[in-house]
């Protein structure tokens, strides 16, 4: 089976060759996705990856366009600041082969804060209970049911939330307990509490309406023109 790792990248010059090193050793191909960074991100990944692609700035249009570039029969679509647990590549095909058209790892926070595991152990709880996964879980999903729903919708912000409740619609997802390691950089450059709470102010409003490209902005994201 054929698995294509997509990263989309912006501004991590000063991580991103650990990120896509740990990931030359499994059975999978490698794409960076460049969203029009200033620093030398893409003269860092370009070794490294099997492909170097150039895509307006978002996550949302820089995982789409990594779809568009692979024939892989898996995607999976991992931040630049999160790592995988060993043997992922076998974990997803195992997963995707035995009954799941989707899925996503549990994950830990890396981070000195005492809140880090308290606030990884709710994620992977609601996401269990609600069958929604965010980005930090290493969303994989098979291209068949990617390209079904649409891929991901052309968001500035959710669209790892619309992309799961649209994959809720072809199945739940495989909650895999192994787990994968994101950087707990936000939560500490702005404070645990008050991070918390902007998130889930952020996606209450979001429920009920409100401009996702108002929303990237008020999170501190400021996206291209949509």
């Amino acid at each position: 089976m054929s698995l294509s790792i997509i990263v989309p990248m912006l501004n991590e010059a000063a991580s991103i060759g650990a990120t896509l090193s740990g990931l030359r050793d499994l059975g999978a191909e490698i794409i960076a996705v460049d969203g029009g960074s200033s620093d030398k991100t893409s003269e860092h990944a370009a070794p490294l990856a099997h492909q170097l692609l150039h895509a307006p700035r978002g996550r949302a249009r820089q995982m789409n366009a990594g779809a568009a570039a692979t024939q892989a029969e898996f995607l999976l679509f991992l931040h630049a600041d999160t790592t995988l647990p060993t043997a992922a590549d076998q974990l997803i095909c195992n997963a995707l082969t035995h009954g799941a058209d989707w899925g996503r790892f549990d994950v830990r926070i890396s981070g000195n804060s005492r809140w880090f595991p308290v606030i990884a152990t709710l994620m992977n709880l609601r996401s269990r209970l609600t069958g929604i996964a965010t980005g930090d879980q290493a969303i994989f999903v098979k291209r068949s049911a990617f390209e079904q729903i649409g891929g991901f919708p052309d968001l500035p912000l959710m669209e790892d939330i619309v992309l799961s409740q649209r994959l809720k619609q072809l199945g739940r997802p495989a909650c895999l307990d192994q787990k994968v390691v994101t950087a707990g950089r936000r939560w500490e450059k702005h404070g645990i509490l008050r991070t918390i709470l902007t998130m889930w102010w952020l996606r209450l409003r979001f429920f009920f309406g409100a401009d996702p490209k108002q929303l990237a902005i008020e999170y501190g994201y400021a996206p291209n023109a949509q």
